[in-house]
């Protein structure tokens, strides 16, 4: 019998002073059971940053098919395609012809470097894509944020985000720019 996901939900507030983005968000987040705390809030933060009225959750591990995140127009297009983790080549150029924006938010210190030594000859020739990393140890302090029921406030200004709840000291989310998109 396979293990069910674990529904979380948030109330994000964003102000995010680089875009000139102010938003409450409601967010239902399912927690795929081999996805860890720190995976899921990784996801939560990339919400925060790419906030936009059409982004939303998509099945991610559950379907190979969909990315963390994705924003779509009103036709069905895929604007934006946002994945967590270290996807592999195959996953970020099928990204990168079906959608116009790609963002990889790659996390895990030195394995994430390890990664991107790996894919970097490939993807770079990517136009649409860009590939951030986050600081290490960024990932594992915004998994100790995660509770099933949360309250996350997100300030992100000068190109770093700050997120915060009631219970925890906030958590400064600053990250690399591996590779920029060509056509931003």
């Amino acid at each position: 019998m396979a293990l069910k996901s674990t529904i979380y939900k948030a109330e994000l507030q964003i102000a995010d002073m680089d875009r000139h983005y102010y938003a409450d968000h409601a967010l239902t987040v399912a927690r795929h059971p081999s996805e860890t705390d720190d995976r899921m809030m990784v996801r939560i933060v990339a919400f925060a940053l790419f906030a936009h009225e059409r982004l939303e959750f998509c099945k991610g591990l559950s379907d190979v098919d969909e990315p963390d995140l994705w924003q779509k127009d009103l036709t069905g297009a895929i604007d934006v395609w946002i994945e967590a983790g270290q996807p592999d080549e195959r996953r970020i150029s099928k990204a990168a012809g079906r959608a116009g924006q790609v963002t990889v938010i790659a996390y895990g210190g030195k394995t994430s470097d390890i990664w991107w030594q790996g894919v970097r000859s490939k993807v770079e020739r990517l136009r649409n894509v860009q590939v951030l990393s986050l600081a290490d140890g960024v990932a594992a302090a915004l998994g100790r944020l995660a509770e099933r029921s949360m309250r996350l406030q997100c300030t992100v200004q000068d190109g770093t985000a700050w997120i915060s709840s009631a219970d925890h000291d906030p958590v400064a989310v600053e990250w690399t720019v591996m590779k920029a998109r060509a056509d931003a």
